[in-house]
């Protein structure tokens, strides 16, 4: 019986795999084609001559996806970056320093994930507006850390909450600041939840298209995801390719990461 489940498990397992390849393979597959190929042929015809190389020349010549990219990973490492450092002092606060109503605090910072992101689009434009931030690289940053604060704060205050609060006293007994017991005892210990987040947060960031197309209309401030989908759909096979290279920076940082992968994801579900 055990046996019979086996092979039915590994069988549906196999089957989800080749749903998860075939759009990746397809993708590759296409990249390899010139316009025309693939314009004449069928989808999921082999590629007579590979036209990879002519295909990334027109990528670096157009210059367009690399200015995306190069944006992109300026809101991104920005953006999750001071959204960690300012969810870690926050969560650090509430959950180990004697302030004032820590559960009003915690609520009041949480509270902005309970809507979803898409009703704040039309305020915001219009602040940005009127304030001098819309179609700027600090507006951009602004968004995307202010949209990570919540869930990250959320996360830490959780972990910290673990902490015994014994190991801070017996800290601060031995004359160590506020500040230095967070730095030195709390952030090394959460490296592995801090790890996942910057990752989880840098990669929707990376992938966010509406708020990149709603915020930006200058080609040098554009996200790299608003940049792809104003790309022009002539010609087929540049476009994968483009989107290959667009998706390189988040695979990249995952295997940087992924040490930090399995540990931080218990952290951040406790």
């Amino acid at each position: 019986m055990k046996s019979k489940y086996k092979w039915l498990i590994n069988g549906i397992l196999c089957l989800m795999t080749l749903v998860w390849i075939a759009p990746v393979v397809f993708v590759l597959l296409n990249t390899l084609k010139g316009k025309q190929e693939y314009n004449l042929g069928s989808l999921w015809d082999l590629p007579k001559g590979s036209q990879l190389f002519e295909n990334f020349k027109y990528i670096i010549d157009s210059k367009v996806i690399f200015d995306g990219m190069a944006s992109s990973f300026l809101y991104a490492v920005l953006g999750a970056g001071g959204a960690l450092i300012m969810a870690i002092l926050a969560a650090y606060a509430i959950a180990h320093l004697r302030i004032k109503h820590p559960m009003f605090w915690f609520l009041f910072i949480y509270s902005g994930t309970i809507f979803p992101f898409q009703i704040y689009l039309i305020p915001i434009y219009k602040a940005y507006s009127r304030v001098g931030l819309y179609d700027t690289r600090t507006g951009m940053i602004l968004f995307y850390m202010a949209i990570c604060i919540p869930f990250c704060m959320f996360v830490l205050r959780n972990f910290f909450m673990g902490i015994d609060k014994e190991i801070s006293e017996s800290a601060r007994v031995d004359g160590a600041s506020k500040l230095q017991v967070l730095t030195r005892i709390f952030v090394p210990m959460a490296k592995a939840p801090i790890a996942i987040l910057f990752m989880s947060q840098f990669n929707w960031s990376w992938n966010d298209l509406m708020f990149g197309l709603t915020f930006t209309k200058t080609q040098g401030i554009r996200t790299v995801m608003a940049t792809v989908s104003l790309m022009d759909r002539g010609n087929v096979p540049v476009l994968f390719l483009t989107c290959l290279v667009a998706s390189l920076p988040t695979i990249i940082l995952f295997i940087l990461l992924q040490k930090n992968f399995d540990s931080g994801f218990v952290y951040t579900t406790k």
